[in-house]
């Protein structure tokens, strides 16, 4: 093989094997996840073998075990920060919920010029990312927009907040809700239909899931670099008996793709010492407010949003402010945008304050949005391994996730939610049409001043990035400019890991393009290898 591409919890993997495979190389995807998929759909795991995509439940606990790193359970060590990751074939591009957002200018020019690395300043990298996004097919039409996403944009419309609408990859029409737990008609363009199919249609490849990656194996140069050069994989997985096996596959070049809580663990296990590894973990920190719009309102004959609209059906982020993102100052800031949420994540993340209380909720469930702020986070943390996670939350993200709290009860009621609240564990709330102007003002104040620590406010975590960064100095970060590690040449990274900081939008985009140009690079290695 010329290539050995475990993808883990990574779509960067994917663009990486594609890109390879279509270009004449030989490519085998070892794929911790399982391949989950609904009928009608089919994806080539090698060539000849074709399996048919008829296992996908989207069933919420049955797609979370079998779709998530770590069942969907994963948490920092203080408990402070939810983590939900993806492990399947596809990686998050298979569970996310289809946001197409290009890297920010702002970062761009960040990361070229305070981190000197080039390539983000450079015509080849908007390249990439408008080959990326038309491999996904982008677009921004809304046929018919969600119950989330229209009261998201009709509060900041009467607010006078700016709101734009989100590039997806997925059809105008695609009136989903179900994109978390793997697309339920196929239409979203995650790698699993884009990249890897390129990968099997190309007959170069074959995609191997449920075989876990355990080490990275190298060997020491005859030089006096004192590099090593990775030549293979040690990977286990279950034969038809079930019992657990061993297998190594020989490479010429080795691409690790398994995201940013399970990257830096592989790289440990296979002897890298790079003491950056696992450090400068971001995580986009999230916070929640939520409002109540009833299907019937008494004396009116107006029902806002109209009574079919349900909270877990339809595009799940269409729309996004930016009132608190800060993108022409600093870029640190908060975007405000909707979640995906069915009745298991809604009940975990509403505080308890009785069963009477909680029965009243999930009662109220297909009707209750939400609206979330997420920081472009400057406090970050420690990798271990997925289920060793640390992270400090920076008085400025804090801050940050204040203001952005405050301005989502503010849309929310002015969208003309019934009764308002946030996930503190007070479960506070407020009816808002028979609260005076004054009120309204002190509890909205009140539930965005809580200090966010002790637990008080569920925080969570759907993007993780950085903990192995790019950078041009081997003492502050594990990748240089191409994508390979300082350490052991011929071993590159494809995801989110090499993040210099964090990134402060949906990352999907910026994963896949820096992985792209990595692919590049890789495809420069081994025409080099070649000639030698």
């Amino acid at each position: 093989m010329s290539l050995k591409c475990f993808q883990g919890e990574s779509s960067g993997g994917g663009v990486i094997a594609g890109n390879l495979a279509n270009s004449g190389h030989k490519v085998l995807v070892l794929e911790k996840g399982s391949y989950l998929a609904r009928t009608n759909q089919v994806l080539v795991l090698e060539k000849g073998s074709y399996l048919a995509r008829t296992n996908l439940s989207l069933l919420e606990g049955t797609s979370m075990d079998q779709m998530y790193l770590g069942s969907g359970l994963l948490i920092t060590a203080d408990m402070e920060v939810m983590l939900l990751a993806g492990s399947t074939v596809g990686g998050g591009s298979t569970i996310n919920w289809a946001a197409l957002i290009q890297t920010p200018q702002h970062v761009l020019k960040e990361w070229s010029e305070s981190y000197n690395l080039e390539l983000f300043g450079s015509e080849f990298y908007k390249g990439a990312m408008k080959i990326v996004c038309d491999k996904m097919g982008v677009q921004s039409e809304i046929e018919d927009e969600g119950f989330q996403n229209m009261i998201l944009r009709k509060g900041c419309q009467e607010l006078g907040y700016p709101v734009e609408t989100v590039p997806r990859n997925a059809p105008s029409g695609h009136y989903c809700g179900w994109c978390s737990m793997g697309c339920k008609d196929g239409r979203k363009q995650g790698t699993a239909e884009t990249w890897l199919v390129d990968l099997v249609k190309s007959g170069n490849g074959a995609i191997l899931p449920e075989c876990e990656a355990l080490e990275v194996i190298h060997e020491k140069k005859n030089d006096n670099s004192g590099k090593s050069k990775a030549v293979g994989v040690a990977f286990a997985f279950q034969n038809y008996d079930g019992v657990r096996q061993i297998g190594m596959v020989k490479s010429k070049v080795t691409i690790v793709a398994c995201g940013a809580l399970s990257t830096p663990s592989l790289l440990k296990r296979s002897g890298l010492k790079n003491p950056n590894i696992g450090r400068n973990l971001h995580l986009h920190p999230v916070v929640i407010a939520w409002g109540y719009f009833p299907d019937s309102q008494p004396m009116s004959n107006e029902i806002w949003p109209k009574a079919g609209k349900k909270s877990y059906e339809g595009g799940i982020i269409t729309a996004v402010s930016k009132v608190v993102a800060n993108f022409k100052g600093s870029g640190y800031g908060a975007i405000l945008q909707t979640p995906g949420l069915h009745p298991g994540m809604f009940s975990a993340l509403m505080p308890w304050v009785s069963g009477l209380d909680i029965k009243m909720r999930m009662s109220k469930y297909s009707r209750t949005a939400y609206i979330f702020a997420l920081a472009r986070d400057k406090g970050s943390g420690e990798a271990f391994s997925p289920y060793s996670v640390t992270y400090k939350l920076d008085k400025t993200d804090e801050e940050n996730l204040k203001l952005g709290l405050e301005k989502t009860l503010r849309i929310l009621a002015a969208a003309g939610a019934e009764e308002i609240g946030t996930q503190h564990t007070k479960g506070r709330s407020l009816k808002v049409k028979e609260a005076s102007l004054k009120e309204f003002e002190r509890f909205v104040k009140q539930e965005s001043s809580i200090g966010m620590g002790k637990h008080s406010v569920p925080i969570c975590s759907a993007h993780q990035m950085g903990s192995c960064r790019m950078g041009v100095d081997p003492t502050t970060s594990v990748v240089n400019s191409k994508g390979e590690t300082w350490e052991v040449e011929g071993l590159f990274l494809g995801d989110s890991s090499v993040f210099p900081t964090a990134l402060g939008v949906n990352p999907m985009v910026t994963i896949q393009s820096i992985s792209y140009c990595t692919a590049q690079s890789v495809l420069q290695v081994l025409k080099n290898q070649k000639s030698e």
